[in-house]
């Protein structure tokens, strides 16, 4: 079952779409997407928003989302949302087993 994590970054002018370059231009991404459990990192723009990112993050289980979260992936996140001031909104979709 695997679980994707929708993470909308806000901010003022420019700054979530400058951190989502960031992280790909810093190789953070590549980083991230090479971890075990890893189905999706992807950025997305809102059309509506142009003050957002949306991040759609998909990963196997639970045990690679709590092996990201302790990654050093986490750590340099956590730094460049800080540099950017940015908000974020974070909606978990699990996906469901399928009745027989």
């Amino acid at each position: 079952m695997s679980i994707t994590v929708n993470i909308l970054y806000s901010g003022e002018g420019s700054s979530a779409q400058d951190f989502a370059q960031e992280m790909l231009d810093s190789g953070t991404v590549s980083k991230i997407r090479a971890e075990a459990g890893n189905l999706r990192y992807a950025y997305f723009q809102p059309l509506d928003d142009p003050q957002s990112i949306l991040l759609i993050d998909e990963w196997t289980d639970e045990a690679a989302i709590e092996l990201h979260h302790k990654s050093d992936m986490m750590t340099r996140i956590a730094e460049l949302r800080q540099k950017y001031h940015l908000r974020m909104k974070v909606t978990r979709y699990q996906e469901m087993e399928k009745e027989k």
